[in-house]
């Protein structure tokens, strides 16, 4: 995977009673309105796995709960500034 080492950025969150912090890195692959295809999550040092938007929801290479995943998806629709 190719990775945009310059968009990486920090996430933070509370769920379920647990503190998560990490982050995502983008993808260079990107799709027409210039969003990257999909970006390499870490949370509490542990992969989260490649989430990416499809269809109308965010998807993760990994198996997460599914409540987790959309506050993922948040924390990068809200954090992940297009250069």
């Amino acid at each position: 995977m190719n990775i945009m080492e310059d968009n990486i950025f920090d996430m933070r969150f509370d769920y379920n009673g647990l503190h998560y912090q990490g982050w995502a890195n983008p993808s260079q692959k990107t799709h027409a309105d210039g969003m990257p295809a999909s970006f390499h999550v870490v949370l509490n040092d542990i992969f989260f796995g490649d989430v990416s938007y499809n269809q109308g929801k965010w998807v993760t290479s990994e198996d997460r709960p599914g409540e987790l995943l959309e506050i993922v998806g948040q924390q990068i629709e809200s954090n992940y500034k297009k250069k």
